[in-house]
């Protein structure tokens, strides 16, 4: 059967783990109104009853009750050593896969998620994966710590510099669900972020034959765009910064500040990321973006370079 979460104000719950892991929240949470609520009500009581002024006996009781003195602090003690052991047994768990855990390889960096599959495949801010199958992620980070969270599985783990950490889960329920970025990481934090997409076993065979080719590119683009800042500027977010938009750009004729005319080329484009002076814009103001020369590697300069080449095929067809 699919996990079900027994809250419904919470995110759903895609594995068995998962549920269980909400089951010691609430168990938990309920146990602490036990434990708190009476008291709170009797320092409530008694500091009413007994306020100065109040005519109340203020004796001394002389009865003593060596059961009641041991019983409200044993059974506390074992509810809660309870609780510690169910949560111990689900974290030790977490941290052991099982021997035929399909193993994916997670790199986080400033501001993008990228993951390799065992047969190769890699994604940029998108994860897709099988259910009813242990999956083992290993993780590592190549600048700043990060940690990948998934609320659907409740789970999370961090990404650190120059380590590999590492954790397992095993879905049961299909559909589309979020992933973050959970550790501060600097200016985009707040956008680094994708989906989870949790399939069947066909449907993932599928998607791993035909379905990846046609959007891992352009994803990865998407995410390359975000992540060097582009969008900051070009799409308008960055306050008195006046940029070109770069949407319907590709295979367009641009003018230049000498006077010709050229067609925004896959060259074009390439040269203008990695050396912004050369070619400069008719009427274009002050140059401020920086050079990715040494920055940008070259299959994400071709990846970019391939998703505003599908930015202009979208504006061609909202403009239709």
């Amino acid at each position: 059967m699919k996990a079900e979460s027994a809250l419904a104000l919470w995110p759903p719950a895609a594995s068995a783990a998962a549920v269980e892991t909400d089951h010691i929240i609430l168990g938990f949470t309920v146990l602490t109104l036990l434990l708190t609520v009476p008291v709170f009500l009797a320092i409530t009581y008694f500091a009413l009853r007994y306020r100065q002024g109040e005519e109340a006996d203020r004796s001394t009781d002389e009865r003593r009750s060596v059961l009641i003195e041991i019983s409200w602090m044993l059974i506390p003690y074992v509810l809660t050593l309870f609780f510690f052991g169910w949560g111990a047994k689900l974290f030790i768990a977490s941290r052991h896969p099982p021997p035929d855990a399909m193993v994916v390889e997670a790199v986080g960096r400033q501001w993008m998620w990228k993951f390799q599959h065992p047969t190769g495949q890699s994604e940029i801010n998108d994860l897709h994966l099988p259910i009813d199958q242990p999956v083992r992620i290993r993780i590592t980070s190549q600048d700043v710590i990060h940690a990948l969270y998934l609320p659907a599985l409740r789970l999370q783990i961090a990404a650190l510099p120059d380590r590999t950490t590492e954790i397992w889960f095993k879905a049961d329920r299909t559909g589309t669900y979020r992933l973050y970025c959970s550790e501060y990481c600097g200016t985009d934090h707040s956008v680094m972020d994708g989906n989870l997409t949790l399939m069947t076993q066909a449907e993932y065979q599928d998607w791993l034959t035909h379905g990846h080719a046609q959007q891992s590119n352009v994803a990865a683009g998407r995410a390359l765009y975000e992540s060097y800042g582009c969008a900051g500027c070009h799409d308008g977010a960055v306050a008195g910064v006046k940029a070109p938009g770069l949407a319907g750009l590709y295979g367009r004729a641009v003018h230049l500040a000498d006077g010709r005319t050229i067609t925004a080329d896959a060259d074009y484009i390439r040269a203008k990321i990695l050396n912004p002076n050369e070619n400069r814009l008719a009427g274009g103001g002050k140059q401020v973006m920086p050079s990715f020369r040494g920055v940008i590697r070259p299959d994400d300069l071709d990846r970019l370079v391939g998703y505003l080449k599908a930015t202009d095929r979208v504006a061609e067809g909202a403009q239709r």
